[in-house]
């Protein structure tokens, strides 16, 4: 299949949406190697865009610039542009440790700490200096009531969360994201472990965050995609092929790549 080039008329929003993250000509290499390839792309506000495409074609690296968390990662190099609120956060004075606060992150595979359910939550909260008992107490229910999570745990704050199911341990670690009051959450492939009812729980919280929230999804599963996004991003060889509204870009795609991917045809 020859490489088919991003059309960046693509991979803007209709003017009555938002954007709260843009992404620019974003190029990054992990050393020699080239995984992203020019991209832009704009996110809008309290929406759901899911990065679908064939393993290894660069969404999961796109998802985890957004909140640099590629500066962990040896012998990386990034250009190009990516604006939070028309801010860059490559800037040399934004505080990452903030800027991950701002926009939170959960897992392929779920990490729960090896805490009671209780602290797992209020761990973050901790850390940026919340201590009042009260206070914390709140933020725990609050979290956990958001994650569609309390009424199954509220008897068991104080047993270890690794006691959990899987299912339940990704609505903690979404609980445990959502305690810090982020403004966005990524979500690298939240589903791929678990099972179809765990998987339908995950999905109906989804949908119930994004009145508040602004959610960025990496999904292996495009009926997935279908279900649970506004907007869907099509990515092939690091480069964003087609972007657009969820139903229209499954129903009608228009670039030849995405209708192969969407049918089948490769990936």
């Amino acid at each position: 299949m020859t490489e088919p080039a991003q059309s960046p008329e693509l991979a803007r929003l209709p003017e009555f949406e938002k954007a709260v993250l843009r992404v620019r000509e974003l190029s990054l290499w992990y050393g020699a190697a080239q995984a992203l390839n020019e991209i832009s792309l704009d996110v809008p506000e309290r929406k759901i865009t899911a990065l679908i495409g064939p393993s290894g074609c660069g969404k999961s690296t796109l998802l985890r610039c957004i909140n640099r968390m590629h500066d962990l990662i040896d012998g990386v190099r990034v250009e190009g542009q990516l604006l939070f609120h028309e801010r860059s956060i490559f800037d040399p004075d934004v505080d990452v440790f903030a800027l991950r606060r701002r926009i939170g992150m959960v897992f392929q595979k779920s990490n729960p700490f090896p805490k009671s359910i209780y602290e797992n939550v209020a761990y973050g909260c901790r850390i940026h200096g919340i201590g009042a008992r009260a206070q914390l107490d709140d933020l725990v229910e609050r979290s956990l009531i958001g994650a569609g999570l309390w009424e199954e745990v509220k008897d068991r704050l104080r047993e270890s969360a690794l006691g959990l199911s899987g299912g339940q341990q990704q609505r903690l670690c979404i609980a445990r994201a959502i305690a810090v009051e982020p403004e966005v959450i990524l979500l690298d492939e939240p589903c791929s472990a678990l099972d179809p009812i765990a998987t339908q729980k995950i999905e109906e919280l989804m949908r119930g965050l994004a009145n508040r929230y602004t959610i960025v999804i990496v999904t292996h599963n495009m009926q997935q995609a279908a279900r649970v996004s506004d907007y869907t991003a099509f990515m092939y060889l690091g480069r964003v092929i087609e972007f657009g509204e969820t139903g229209e870009l499954f129903v009608k795609p228009r670039v030849r790549a995405t209708e192969d991917y969407i049918r089948g045809k490769f990936g």
